[in-house]
């Protein structure tokens, strides 16, 4: 008999080779191998006739392979295939597909699956294009008992079909016949953790019957259920990967807050030293974060908030008031980077701020001479430094801090989780607080997820003197206006940027404009004349903060650049924005470029010229920014487009690994499996007995790091 934890390779039909080929699914127990769920489901209940087709639906057809060959074309090889039932015959066309020639066999059994569409030639004929197909039969192979056996779970049912693995060694026929066969193994009763009453408060049915379903639906179940992942098998499956992340981070929250911190004083010295340093009369919204941020430094127990605030909203100062609460209490503020031009202007700002009021502030990169690094860390050592700002270099062994009390992490989706782990790490005593910044607004199930043992702020109102951007999409034939605009706007006393997508040409293929190559171009030609600077990732730091230092001071004019100034760059007196093949930026990302104007008080304009084709997604994107500057807005429909594991560029360190949930699909469950943990940690009580926290905590700690990907569960 079979249990959850046994090893793959002792179930029936693996074997050690096999197994091998499961581990790179990240499958080695039998429960792994249950949770590898059909990405989606056919109806063989009935499957349909070749005369009862019509074009336009999708359909199954189980059918017989009659004739079939591929044919070359000037454009690409096709493989043509006819099927029958009886007299009735159907063909099968599929592109690029020479790796079929020698796939089929006159008098084979297929499954197919696919759009029906009307032929071109003849109006009687119909054709599937590109068919998902199945060998259900071949008469060539002598059928043994065993294979008769197997026919039943290909036809006359709902159908899961399985992504195959081992470059399509292991099919999805076969997984079906191993999962099938390993169900049958297992115990009438699984183990289940989640408490009897959450299980009753959420409608879940047994564990096990849950399994049995989502691979193998009953008679009568809805297709249009399984594939929108809502019968009552998913649903339960889906509940329970989400009730066990959101218990994990409220475990992490619960923990990290019964630690002990740092408790700052607020009293009218402190009060004045924060009014002194403030450039302007705060928002509504600033003022209520900062109480956020205050209670928490006031408490015990270490402060752990993400502070969001769309681009422009003035987080900055909202950390700088918080970092002059922790230095007027004695300690040292980090404040850590992802990228070295945005450690400098944070940098910049900083002294700007807080050097006339007599507070030392110091930067650490990466590229700085090895002498001034040494002493920079000579005197964060021994406390002379007060704010110490820089990137990953604040992480390094080499690295101490005297007395370190708050540490800031601006744009955090850009580090790994263990980044931000190891600066807290450098207190030495008690846990210093921790204020995590991003100018990407989180749609909440990302929050939820990502986030979920922080507490969030969220600054949602702009400081006074913005003014609106006004956004406008054109077609790169009309460059020769848009260059036309610039001029003017310089002639008037502003600024402008001009990004590209990629440092040089060639970068993607050939077909996209390069900043280099666009920078020649329009200071000797479309913008001669005026003072055109050049900034991308591949220059060294101190180009790169000289051409910025120069753009600040207004001895530039334009700045040709690359995506380097998505974050971080202010200079109030930059206008307009031209960003080149707008349509392959992802929304988020340009929405973060636009940020960077409408700083100031004057009229700013973002221009989106787009070249070549613009695909249906791309032209969604570019609608969206023409329509609204909402952060949040803009953020909801990237992660619709994108999905969460890319929603920030890259796919995020720290994001969970799912196996059924969709955070897009499941946010109501999300919230509801939140609710339900946060119950169950806030008991015992008549219904929940201690013994039922204990074992639900215990399955959660066997889970959490192979089942979730994440670090560190309380």
């Amino acid at each position: 008999m079979l249990d959850l934890s046994t090893n793959v390779q002792y179930v029936k039909g693996i074997g050690p080779r096999i197994a091998e080929i499961l581990l790179e699914k990240g499958i080695s127990t039998v429960e792994d191998l249950l949770y590898y769920l059909p990405f989606r489901y056919e109806d063989r209940l009935n499957p349909r006739g070749i005369n009862e087709l019509r074009a336009g639906e999708m359909a199954s057809i189980v059918a017989e392979v009659r004739t079939f060959g591929l044919f070359r074309t000037k454009r690409m090889p096709l493989f043509e295939m006819t099927v029958g039932q009886g007299r009735d015959t159907l063909k099968c066309v599929w592109f690029n597909a020479a790796y079929l020639k020698d796939k089929f066999s006159a008098g084979m059994t297929l499954a197919l699956y696919g759009k029906v569409e009307q032929s071109e030639y003849g109006r009687q004929r119909l054709q599937i294009l590109q068919p998902q197909f199945e060998i259900l039969h071949d008469p060539a192979e002598p059928q043994s008992g065993e294979e008769s056996k197997w026919q039943s779970l290909e036809v006359g049912r709902i159908v899961p079909i399985y992504e195959a693995a081992g470059k399509g060694r292991l099919t999805a026929r076969w997984f079906r016949r191993v999962i099938h066969a390993m169900l049958a193994q297992l115990p009438p009763e699984m183990p289940d953790a989640i408490p009897p009453i959450v299980r009753g408060r959420m409608s879940l049915i047994d564990r096990r019957a849950a399994f049995q379903q989502a691979h193998w639906p009953e008679v009568g179940e809805s297709l249009t259920k399984l594939q929108e992942a809502r019968t009552p098998a998913l649903l339960r499956l889906i509940f329970e990967e989400l009730f066990f992340l959101e218990l994990g981070l409220e475990l992490k929250r619960r923990r990290m807050r019964a630690q002990t911190g740092i408790v700052f004083e607020t009293n009218d010295d402190i009060r004045a030293a924060v009014r002194k340093i403030l450039p302007f009369r705060p928002t509504k919204a600033q003022f209520r974060v900062l109480k956020e941020i205050v209670d928490d430094m006031k408490l015990p127990s270490p402060m752990r908030r993400l502070l969001q605030g769309d681009v422009g909203s003035g987080k900055t100062i909202v950390a700088l008031e918080a970092a002059v609460i922790a230095m007027e209490n004695g300690y040292q503020v980090a404040l850590m980077a992802p990228t070295e031009i945005l450690a400098t202007q944070h940098y910049l700002s900083a002294r700007r701020i807080l050097e006339p009021a007599g507070y030392r502030i110091v930067l650490l990169t990466g590229s700085q001479e090895s002498a001034r690094k040494k002493q920079t860390r000579h005197h964060i050592a021994q406390g002379n430094a007060q704010l110490v700002i820089g990137t990953h270099a604040l992480i390094q062994e080499s690295v101490e801090f005297d007395k370190l009390g708050l540490v800031i992490v601006d744009e955090q989706h850009r580090f790994g989780v263990m980044q931000r782990f190891k600066l807290m790490k450098k207190s030495g005593q008690a846990e210093p607080d921790v204020l995590v910044m991003t100018a990407t607004p989180i749609p909440r199930t990302l929050a939820l997820t990502l986030y979920g043992d922080l507490d969030t702020s969220v600054l949602d109102e702009l400081p006074p003197g913005r003014t609106p951007i006004k956004t406008s999409r054109v077609s790169d034939e009309r460059a020769e206006e848009v260059w036309q605009f610039v001029r003017k706007q310089v002639a008037e006393g502003r600024q402008s940027y001009v990004v590209y997508p990629v440092i040089e040409e060639g970068a993607l293929g050939g077909e996209l404009k390069g900043a280099i190559q666009m920078y020649d171009q329009l200071r000797k030609r479309d913008l001669a004349g005026l003072r055109v600077g050049l900034l991308h990732g591949r220059m060294s730091a101190d180009e790169k903060d000289a051409t910025m230092v120069a753009f600040q001071k207004g001895e530039i004019d334009v700045l040709v650049a690359t995506t380097v100034i998505e974050v971080g760059v202010d200079v109030a007196n930059a206008s307009v924005m031209v960003i080149e093949h707008a349509e392959r930026f992802g929304l988020s990302q340009l929405h973060q470029l636009r940020g960077r104007i409408g700083r100031g008080s004057a009229k700013s304009h973002c221009i989106l010229m787009t070249g070549g084709k613009v695909s249906p997604e791309a032209e969604e994107r570019l609608q969206a920014m023409v329509r609204t500057q909402n952060g949040f807005e803009i953020a909801e429909l990237d992660l619709q487009q994108r999905g969460p594991g890319e929603f920030f560029g890259t796919a995020q360190a720290g994001m969970p690994n799912f196996r059924v949930a969709n955070l897009i699909r499941d946010r109501e469950i999300l919230e509801a499996a939140r609710h339900e943990a946060r119950f169950v940690l806030e008991g015992p009580n008549e219904n929940l007995a201690k013994e039922e926290i204990a074992r639900t905590v215990q399955h959660l700690r066997g889970h959490w790091n192979r089942r979730y990907g994440l670090v560190e569960v309380g």
